[in-house]
């Protein structure tokens, strides 16, 4: 559900939606998603001063809030 999210707020920010990518990393007690776009879309999933990414990674916190693993968000250049 995680993955799905922050792939459709990615894709709705960008201008190439069909190349942004989420990889999940399973860990024992996190959860990391790679989110990779476009190189020309980067600045629109991070935002000035960061504050979509900050954005992102709040409502994945509040998302999985219930669940027992920690899930971090990571934007790949």
């Amino acid at each position: 559900m995680e993955k799905e999210m922050i792939e459709f707020i990615a894709r709705s920010l960008v201008m190439e939606p069909d190349k942004v990518e989420v990889m999940t990393i399973e860990g024992d007690k996190s959860t990391i998603l790679e989110l990779k776009v476009a190189e020309k879309d980067i600045g629109k999933v991070i935002g000035k001063h960061g504050r979509i990414a900050k954005a992102m990674r709040s409502i994945l916190s509040a998302a999985s809030n219930n669940s027992k693993k920690r899930f971090v968000l990571e934007i790949l250049d």
